[in-house]
């Protein structure tokens, strides 16, 4: 079945929706207190990993406020940030997030934007650039366009959750092109998360990317220019540009009749000259004022879409995984538990899990069972035989559970 593997409900939704599944003469309580063994098991193991994924991330995290108490070479540096990459991308697909292949982003930066303003990406900046998202709609807007006079219904793919993760060249690249990332240091690091963003409009998340005129943009600004020009030349600069053409033809000798310049021609010529030069100022400034108003629109409209930053990205995305891996082992172990001692194959419980959903809730996902009887196996909660797996009993899983504890402790 077609779908995000993102189960969009709460982790204490999942369990109440879990707890009315199981037989009336199962002790709701005791299952409950499992519930809350099996969630604090899985909380444990993602504080190992986040805590791994902090003493990675401080070697090269820009918003650092604390002090180091060894010096870092750059071999380290590295090899910090390689163990960091493959852990934050092993947390992204814990999360359930998806990879935005490169096809997909290319596809994604043709497309025409929903935001109306033209934006261009240097990718030569980057050293490393990498996308996932989850989440994935289809949405319906209003585009109005011509000052508002007409409206369009614009069908397009939204991504509820978007995270970046981003490697800028080093100093030697800047250097040479003389130019540094604006708000951002050579060679580092930026990680993002942000929140319903269109497919089509992708290229706003990146850092470097700038406004530009559309093409229509440039029409309307050419063409008001032009007609006002028209307009200027003649009803303000037609008596002085007769007469320039005058002392132009006299000069290289193309009529002898001598042209008489006196100091009311001078006058009429420099008042001319003065309307024409604040006729240009004034339309450059037009084009500056919208070139602006774009950039402010661009980013009143990041504003509400950013989530988070860096190491709060993390932290994020750490409590987002830990929630998908509860429901995950919790949907499995509850329908496994259910199939009494025939238990079911991963291909019965996957479809099981997935009719489910898109029966009683009209949620079409996909569901990750492989990962989920992976930890429930881990966690010795359920037997594999004959290609079939057996949910063990809620007492003897309570049991294994607080012995868990019990040994750490």
């Amino acid at each position: 079945m077609s779908g995000d593997r993102f189960i969009p409900f709460r982790k204490k939704d999942i369990i109440g929706m879990c707890a009315d599944l199981l037989p009336a003469d199962t002790n709701k309580e005791e299952f409950v207190s499992f519930c809350a063994l099996l969630v604090n098991r899985i909380h444990y193991e993602y504080h190992q990993q986040l805590e791994s994924l902090k003493d990675n991330y401080a070697a090269f995290d820009p918003q650092r406020d604390t002090r180091t108490m060894f010096n870092v070479s750059d071999a380290q540096q590295a090899q910090s940030k390689n163990r960091f990459a493959k852990e934050f991308a092993a947390l992204l697909d814990a999360a359930n997030f998806e990879k935005v292949t490169d096809q997909d982003l290319q596809h994604a930066l043709s497309e025409e934007s929903l935001f109306k303003v033209r934006l261009e990406v240097t990718f030569d900046d980057f050293e490393e650039v990498v996308f996932y998202r989850r989440g994935e709609s289809q949405k319906t807007e209003t585009i109005r366009s011509l000052w508002g006079l007409r409206k369009k219904l614009v069908n397009f793919t939204n991504y509820d959750r978007v995270a970046i993760y981003i490697t800028f060249k080093d100093e030697a690249y800047f250097s040479k092109k003389r130019k540094a990332p604006l708000g951002f240091t050579p060679g580092s690091t930026i990680i993002k998360l942000f929140q319903n963003v269109p497919k089509a409009d992708l290229e706003m998340l990146f850092p470097n990317s700038e406004v530009r005129m559309r093409p229509i943009d440039k029409v309307v600004i050419g063409g008001s220019a032009a007609i006002g020009g028209v307009v200027v030349l003649v009803t303000k600069l037609g008596a002085s540009i007769v007469l320039l053409a005058s002392l132009l033809a006299f000069w290289f000798g193309w009529h002898d009749q001598e042209v008489e310049v006196t100091k009311k021609h001078l006058i009429t010529f420099g008042i001319g000259m003065a309307v024409f030069g604040s006729f240009v100022f004034k339309e450059w400034t037009k084009f500056k004022n919208r070139k602006i108003r774009f950039m402010k629109a661009l980013s009143d409209n990041l504003y509400f879409k950013n989530l988070d930053n860096n190491a709060g990205v993390f932290h994020t995305l750490v409590d987002a995984a830990e929630e998908e891996d509860c429901k995950e082992a919790l949907l499995a172990y509850t329908f496994l538990l259910n199939s009494g001692e025939q238990g079911a194959t991963e291909v019965q419980l996957d479809r099981d899990i997935e009719q489910w959903f898109a029966q009683q809730y009209d949620c079409n996902l996909d569901f990750d069972v492989t990962d989920a009887l992976r930890k429930l196996l881990n966690m010795d909660l359920v037997t594999f035989s004959e290609a079939r797996y057996t949910a063990k009993p809620l007492d003897e899983g309570m049991r294994i559970l607080d012995e868990h504890w019990d040994n750490l402790y």
